[in-house]
């Protein structure tokens, strides 16, 4: 690989030729060969955003000349619009905990780009990085970078995961199936009913994601090195802010404390742990799909999902439910994630926290994953399950669980006594009761009615 000599501050050191950063990113590729995982795409995107929001603050505030502001707003442009690009951004994950190689590595092929369409030279930390400090920059592209994940990926994936399973929930008026507590038989339930409860869990994560919103769009920018703006113009982030968002359609704003948006990632940590209970969400419907999909001889074959794929390298014609397997997986991962954003949340010392790189990679993870499982979820196996109607009947018919109905008319004890002859008998619980009570055939048939019984009362 043939290369060039770069210099910075440290000396003179060897860079690929064809790359586009200079000396400081190399010297964190060579210091941090330790996973071979870059930074994500969506992080390094919302970087350039900031840079490019940065350029058209300093040029409104009369810090950078409008050549150089149009320069390095069209470097960044060159840089969004081309994907090959992100090949330039190869610091790991686990590096300097500020997430100044990253910010360094920014700086610099925004820099090599725009030289090329100006006329004065521009510096990667002079013009660049103009008003800004790794320690305010990388705060606020991870607050950026899951915001707009959290608008425009997460947020419309969960309302459709929602509006799917209520439209699903429509289709079932009148399926009714055992309910089941403990995973034993219980009194009956309508599947509408069940699929409503899911729909709930999901408005209620949707309600806590927007409700964090405001706080994400708050940024650190303008605090610089500690939070008290050194080498920062007073106005510039307010303007900072503006320009942002303009570029993205959210509102961002300035944090009405830079030192806690800096020496903090409380507010990422926030948004970890609603990301979390959405996984316990997706992991909860995941296995009830997977539950009433058993068998479907041996299972509960309440339902059938579809067909997707053939489920077994050895036995023929065995189907697995592999979305809601996925989904699990999804939801174990960001269960993970959060302990990994938790711990490194706690790396907030003094001025400022040194795990961001991490936060930034497990935060934006989640996001991601959680958005793709919950359409997979929705459109291949919610939408698509088709009930089995004769076993959710055939189930009904046997449950001696259906005696409750006569707890208030012969008694919590002679109801389990009839319950326990009919489970031993494998008889139908209205003819034990028949035998054991004074009720009629009718009446019994009113009492221990499936669907009287899903309505609750007296």
């Amino acid at each position: 690989m043939t290369t060039r000599t770069e210099k910075d501050s440290m000396g003179e050191l060897q860079v690929p030729a064809a790359a586009l950063y200079a000396a400081q990113t190399q010297r964190a590729v060579n210091n941090f060969p330790i996973s071979g995982q870059t930074m994500p795409e969506p992080f390094i995107k919302a970087l350039i955003l900031a840079k490019k929001s940065a350029a058209l603050a300093n040029n409104e505030l009369g810090l950078l000349t409008d050549e150089m502001s149009l320069a390095i707003t069209q470097a960044a442009d060159q840089l969004l619009a081309d994907p090959q690009l992100m090949q330039h951004f190869p610091v790991d994950v686990f590096q300097t905990g500020s997430g100044t190689s990253s910010n360094m590595n920014a700086n610099e092929v925004l820099s090599t780009l725009a030289n090329r369409h100006s006329q004065e030279t521009i510096s990667p930390n002079d013009h660049i990085n103009y008003g800004q400090s790794s320690n305010d920059i990388i705060p606020s592209t991870i607050h950026i970078s899951a915001a707009m994940v959290l608008a425009q990926q997460l947020l419309p994936a969960l309302k459709h995961l929602n509006c799917t399973i209520t439209e699903k929930a429509a289709t079932l008026t009148g399926q009714i199936k055992t309910g089941r507590t403990h995973l034993m038989d219980a009194m009956p339930v309508r599947m509408e009913q069940s699929l409503l409860s899911w729909a709930t869990q999901i408005e209620q994560n949707i309600h806590a994601l927007e409700g964090i919103q405001p706080s994400l769009q708050s940024l650190a920018q303008g605090g610089t090195a500690v939070g008290t703006g050194i080498n920062a113009h007073a106005k510039f982030a307010a303007s900072f802010n503006h320009h942002l968002s303009e570029l993205t359609g959210l509102t961002f704003t300035p944090a009405e404390n830079l030192f806690t948006h800096i020496g903090t990632q409380d507010i990422a940590v926030q948004l970890s742990g609603l990301l979390k209970t959405t996984a316990v969400s997706l992991m909860k419907i995941a296995n009830d799909l997977r539950w009433m999909n058993s068998g479907p001889l041996a299972g509960l074959g309440e339902i059938e999902l579809e067909a997707l794929q053939p489920g077994s390298s050895i036995m023929p014609g065995k189907v697995n439910p592999v979305i809601p397997e996925a989904t699990a997986m999804v939801a174990a991962q960001v269960m993970g994630n959060d302990t990994t954003i938790s711990i490194a949340g706690q790396s907030g010392n003094f001025e400022l926290n040194v795990m961001l790189p991490v936060i930034a990679d497990n935060l934006l993870e989640s996001l991601t994953l959680l958005a793709s499982s919950s359409r997979l979820l929705a459109d291949k196996a919610i939408a698509t399950f088709t009930v089995n109607e004769d076993n959710l009947k055939q189930a009904l018919s046997r449950n001696p669980i259906l005696v409750t109905a006569l707890n208030p008319i012969i008694g919590y004890l002679k109801a389990a006594e009839i319950a326990k002859q009919a489970y031993k008998q494998g008889r139908p619980v209205i003819d034990v009761a028949l035998e054991h009570t004074e009720l009629t055939r009718a009446e019994l048939e009113v009492l221990l009615d499936p669907a009287k019984l899903t309505q609750g009362g007296i």
